[in-house]
């Protein structure tokens, strides 16, 4: 029988790396990942599930650490949650949504009041990092049924082996890309970005000094003059060349290629090119004036948070899961992420369903999970705007997204950018995790909004910053 709990539903969108799918998590919501620490002192416990009918074998699912809280990602929820109820009798899939601002806390208190759900999802990679240790290795339920772990590559299976085993299976992913406004190009007289990888652009490379050199002549202010222009007024912006759309430090600087936040000695560590990725971004802020500082970002010229889709931004940087929030924008294409000395990585976020090792019914709960990626896996896929794993599975899910967005989307760019992924991730764990991601979220949120700054010495204080962070926990 279908019975589904809402403990709470998103009623907002969320500015900070807001993701509609991922991690990392995408909706009009928050980020697929959430970095905010739990507290206990303001922690509240969720209620008690009821008591399922009958002799079925309660399952409860978990939304909340990343994407699946809009309205139209629940209803598509609830209705996966009906049709699984009713194909069966043995077992009763209960959905939770939790907003993702309280998510942590509440799976948190969950956990140690020995209330916990059963499945976890979907989350991604940056997500799941504040529970490492509490998740079940799926390989040896795997083995007891036979699954076929061969409808997807060794690489994307190995992705999600761990020292706790294999915590999940490939389901979701969002590579990043640039976004770009056709209107805006059009009305420059400028060629659109490149839409395959090793292209030039009009003639250049298409690396990161051609985009601040076109995000600048993209850049206009209320007079009609762009940022070139000597008498182009910063303090009277309409329109802005380039915005890393609801991003993060470490997955914008990872177009200046991956790196490790960790020495193997344990220290904090900001790459060498990372260091050129923050000044880049810090003097396209304040001194190129191309990128929108934090008050611009919250204004109503920038659709209050969700600059993009107002209509007044050229070029954005986010990931496939954006596709969740585009409403105020039509002629919208795809491009390719631009060059960092002649390489280019396109930051992946990718989401799977995963099972918590207090379940007291693993069995039944690795039935569910199979059903989510697999029958029900499409619709799921849909609701998620995520870019199924499995190859065989794209061209539906593109043939979706054509409906929903009829100008004509390159959708090869998304395909083609699963090749250059970063690696490491972005979203590898750190000591301390949740408290020493706080700490880079407020070096970008500094970086920002305040003029000023000697962004080699923030780097340093961030680094000395983590160093005791990091010891915390040792």
């Amino acid at each position: 029988m279908k019975r589904i709990r809402l403990v709470a539903l998103i009623a907002a969108l969320m500015l900070v790396a807001a993701a509609c799918g991922s991690d990392g998590g995408t909706e009009t919501t928050a980020a697929p990942d959430v970095t905010a620490a739990p507290d206990a002192s303001t922690t509240t416990a969720a209620p008690a599930p009821e008591e399922p009918s009958g002799d079925a074998v309660e399952v409860r699912w978990f939304v909340g650490l990343g994407t699946g809280g809009n309205p139209e990602q629940i209803a598509a929820q609830e209705a996966v949650v009906d049709a699984f109820n009713s194909s069966q009798s043995d077992i009763e899939l209960v959905l939770e949504i939790v907003q993702n601002d309280v998510a942590y806390d509440t799976l948190s208190t969950q956990i140690a009041s020995g209330n916990a759900p059963d499945i976890i999802g979907p989350v991604g990679i940056r997500g799941a990092h504040a529970f490492n240790g509490r998740w079940l290795d799926l390989q040896p339920l795997v083995d007891k049924t036979g699954y076929d772990l061969g409808q997807w590559t060794p690489e994307q299976v190995d992705v999600w082996r761990t020292d706790e085993g294999l915590v999940g299976l490939p389901f979701g992913v969002f590579p990043s890309m640039i976004f770009y406004n056709k209107a805006l190009f059009d009305e420059a007289g400028l060629p659109y970005p490149p839409q395959e990888f090793g292209s030039d652009y009009d003639g250049k490379p298409w690396n990161m000094d051609t985009v601040r050199e076109i995000g600048r002549f993209l850049t206009v202010d209320a007079n009609g003059n762009d940022a070139t222009s000597a008498d182009f007024d910063p303090d009277n912006i309409v329109q802005f060349g380039y915005v890393e759309q609801w991003s993060e430090p470490q997955r914008f600087a990872t177009m200046f290629g991956p790196g490790e936040m960790t020495n193997p000695d344990g220290t904090p560590n900001v790459p060498a090119e990372w260091r050129e990725a923050f000044n880049w971004y810090y003097d396209g802020v304040w001194e190129d004036n191309f990128i929108p500082n934090a008050e611009y970002e919250g204004s109503d010229i920038l659709a209050a948070g969700n600059p993009f889709d107002s209509g007044n931004v050229a070029m954005a940087h986010t990931h496939l899961w954006y596709t969740c929030c585009l409403a105020g924008v039509d002629d919208w294409d795809l491009a390719v992420v631009p060059e960092y000395e002649g390489a280019q990585t396109a930051a992946l976020h990718a989401d799977v369903f995963r099972i918590l090792n207090t379940t007291e019914h693993p069995d039944e709960a690795f039935e569910v999970l199979t059903y989510l990626i697999g029958e029900a896996g499409p619709d799921l896929l849909d609701a998620y705007g995520a870019m199924p794993a499995s190859e065989e599975a794209q061209d539906a899910f593109f043939a979706a997204q054509d409906e929903a967005y009829p100008q004509g989307v390159n959708w090869q760019v998304a395909k083609d950018s699963l090749a250059f992924p970063d690696i490491p991730s972005h979203e590898q764990d750190m000591p301390n995790f949740l408290k020493s991601q706080d700490r880079w979220g407020a070096f970008w949120s500094n970086l920002a909004s305040t003029p000023g700054l000697d962004v080699d010495a923030e780097i340093d204080a961030l680094l000395s910053d983590l160093a005791g962070i990091y010891a915390e926990t040792s």
